[in-house]
């Protein structure tokens, strides 16, 4: 899917949900769908400096908090840093692969890890709201140049 249809796709997802997809909402989201690792808040807005010269640091995390509550994005833990996400409007538990050399993000979906850990969880008499699992290592790019 090209960028320019999954930004269509989100505007029309907010908009569905009676939220307005700004200007400044496609940008920092069309940022992120164009990159294939995470990316940080003062990078993204060091890129929005160029076109938007009043981006400030409090525009940029309104923006995140926004993409995030709507679900247009992850928020990488071990990093403080947001990828997109291409499948939002579910709601489902996020397992990532991240590559430690390149930076390469993968989210992927791991058949019964949810239904294992919320059993393992309920055997504590505990109930998870949230899941995200972030694996650390080497992408098979990077394993060929070692």
């Amino acid at each position: 899917m090209t960028t320019t249809t999954q930004i269509d796709k989100a505007r029309d997802y907010c908009e569905n949900k009676g939220a307005r997809f700004t200007h400044l909402r496609e940008k920092v989201y069309g940022l992120l769908l164009e990159k294939e690792g995470a990316v940080g808040a003062y990078e993204l807005l060091d890129t929005l400096k160029l076109t938007e010269s009043n981006a400030k640091p409090a525009t940029v995390y309104r923006t995140l908090d926004f993409l995030l509550e709507f679900g247009l994005i992850h928020r990488l833990e071990s990093t403080n840093a947001f990828v997109a996400c291409h499948h939002f409007g579910c709601s489902h538990p996020v397992q990532f692969l991240i590559c430690d050399q390149c930076g390469l993000v993968k989210e992927i979906q791991s058949s019964g890890l949810k239904e294992t850990l919320d059993k393992q969880a309920a055997s504590f008499g505990f109930k998870v709201k949230k899941q995200t699992i972030e694996a650390h290592g080497t992408c098979a790019d990077c394993q060929k140049l070692a």
